[in-house]
This record gives structure tokens, C-alpha cells and sequence, in this order.
């Protein structure tokens, strides 16, 4: 049984990560820093969960692992904006001495999670691999230096750099702040969709798309280089209609304050190599939205993130 290492495992996309590869043959171990005071794990005998500040890892926390899968980071631009030395220590610094630690240790594949958001704000009808990076936050920036650091390491083991666009979709350690997730929660919630703007520009992927590309690259370890994720490329405006024609109920609140970051992903360089994408915008709201009739959906927890990560990083 193949063996992962997942730093930030128990996060909104590594919890559902790790379930998903221990279902395709994979024997997982977390190692989080536990901010979000997640018990998954403790049932499963394929998932050991290790409670470590990633700045503390050691060759002993990946003994027997040659892939590692990393996720740790202050993982968002409010978060980041709140404490900028503990951003850059915790997605950069933290990052070489986690690469350093896997160069020792010769693993054999490490799969680095950046963002589609270190191209900024782009014009670009195809925002491809090689379009330049204009990272315009900490947050962005972090993830593009964090990129090159990876590189630098590509001739001692395989190295992937996904650049994922906006995740959306339900997780058992769910995230509310993120786009679709958000306002398809608030339609839900409270009948009523405000749109920050909505000429802008965002790519949307599925979470469970994002876990069949991980599940992909594992099973070819040959694959190595910086990969887009993101399928349906939506101003915020038509992801709002797409929800209001969803869910047939809510309206659509127009605000003129917005966010300026507007880019489209072109994950063309993905789709040749052999992945296909299976799942949509339309299907993250409907599993929302099921997730919410069923009473395994409030705000309890994002609040909760929000308080915590806030308090954390404001020390």
C-alpha cells in the first residue's frame, strides 16, 4: 500500500483529500498544526494524524513516505493581510525546510499546491503556464516564491506545482469564504446574493476535480512541472445567475465596491497530458445546498475558523 504525507491535512481540501486516497488504495498521515480543531482521522486505521507545526517537522515524520503532498499554509488573503511575517515564515520559510527535509529523506514525488491567483489581474483570454506572474498580495506573492523554491529542487525528486483556481464544493471541514461556496450559502440562507461587482473575472474548480488531478499525478510520477487548474472561467456576476437559476429562490445585490483581481485559467496544459475533468459550478451548489437540507451545514464552524485564525495570528 502506497503511503502519502499530507501536511494540512485536516484543512476545507486535504480532510476530503485524505478520505479520497485512502478509498483509492493510498495509506495517509496528516500532519497539521490543528487550528481548526478537526477530530477527523481517529476512525480510520489508513489516516494517522500527527499534530505538528509544520515548521517542526523532521526526517522521522516522513520515514517510510517517498510522496508527500503539501498543503500547510496561511491559506487566503485576509488571513495573510493579518500578520505578514507569520505568512511569509509559515509558506516560504516553512516550505525550504520541508523540501530540505524530503531532499534527505529521498522521497521520490512532492506535489506543491499554489494558487491560480499568482497571476493577478490579467487581459488575457488564455492565462496559460508561461503567462507572467503579477501576484498583487502576500498571500499571492508567498505562493509564487514558494513556486521557485520548489523548482529548485526538481533534479532530486519529481516535483508538481498545481495552480488551483477557486475551490468550491462541500468538505467535512467546510469553507464558507470562498466564492461559490459563499454566496450559494448566503442565497440558501438568508434568500439573497450580494455581488461585490461582478465584472470580474474568476476560474471555478470543483473539489472533487481537485482530488481526481492529486490521485492523477500520483499515479504518474513521471508528470512533473506547473499545472492550471480551472475549468469554467465566470465573471462573479454569472456565477450569482447561476445560483439564482439553481436555486430559483434568491435575488442579486449589486454592490459597487470589488475586488480588482479578474484572470482566466487555461488548463489546456493539464487536459493533454490525460486528466479529464467530471463536475461543475452547478454541481458544487446542488451538493451546498443538499449538505444544508440535511442539517450538516451552518455557519458555526467558518465563524469559528474566522475567530481562531484571527486570534492566532494577531498574537
Amino acid at each position: 500500500m502506497d503511503k502519502v504525507l499530507i501536511t494540512g491535512g485536516l484543512g476545507y481540501l486535504g480532510t476530503e483529500l485524505s478520505k479520497f486516497l485512502v478509498k483509492n488504495g493510498y495509506k495517509v498521515k496528516i500532519l497539521d498544526i490543528g487550528y481548526f480543531n478537526n477530530k477527523f482521522g481517529k476512525k480510520n486505521k489508513n489516516i494517522k494524524v500527527i499534530k505538528k507545526d509544520i515548521d517542526n517537522i523532521n526526517s522521522k515524520d516522513l520515514k517510510g513516505f517517498k510522496k508527500v503532498i503539501h498543503l500547510a499554509a496561511i491559506s487566503n488573503d485576509p488571513a495573510a493581510l493579518l500578520n505578514s511575517k507569520i505568512t511569509w515564515e509559515t509558506n516560504v520559510l516553512s516550505t525550504l525546510k520541508l523540501l530540505d527535509i524530503c531532499k534527505l529523506s529521498k522521497i521520490k514525488q512532492f506535489i506543491f499546491v499554489s494558487s491560480g491567483s499568482v497571476y493577478g489581474v490579467s487581459k488575457k483570454k488564455k492565462v496559460d503556464e508561461n503567462t507572467e506572474l503579477v501576484p498583487l498580495s502576500d498571500y499571492n506573492k508567498t505562493k509564487m516564491v514558494g513556486e521557485k523554491i520548489v523548482n529548485n529542487y526538481k533534479d532530486f525528486f519529481s516535483t508538481v506545482i498545481l495552480r488551483p483556481g477557486t475551490i468550491c464544493g462541500v468538505s467535512d471541514s467546510m469553507r464558507l469564504d470562498l466564492t461559490v461556496n459563499a454566496m450559494t450559502y448566503s442565497a440558501i440562507t438568508k434568500k439573497i446574493i450580494t455581488v461585490n461587482g461582478g465584472k470580474q473575472i474568476r476560474p471555478q474548480v470543483h473539489i472533487k476535480d481537485m482530488l481526481n488531478a492529486f490521485l492523477f499525478f500520483l499515479k504518474n510520477e513521471k508528470l512533473q512541472g506547473t499545472y492550471n487548474i480551472g475549468f469554467e472561467n465566470y465573471s462573479i456576476l454569472k456565477v450569482a445567475k447561476i445560483i439564482k437559476k439553481k436555486l430559483r429562490f434568491p435575488k442579486i445585490y449589486i454592490k459597487k465596491e470589488f475586488d480588482v483581481r479578474s484572470y482566466r485559467l487555461f488548463s489546456k496544459k493539464i487536459l493533454t497530458k490525460g486528466f479529464k475533468h467530471k463536475f461543475k459550478v452547478e454541481d458544487a451548489i446542488s451538493d451546498i445546498f443538499e449538505k444544508y437540507k440535511n442539517k450538516k451545514l451552518n455557519n458555526s464552524e467558518q465563524s469559528y475558523r474566522t475567530k481562531f485564525l484571527s486570534k492566532k495570528l494577531k498574537k
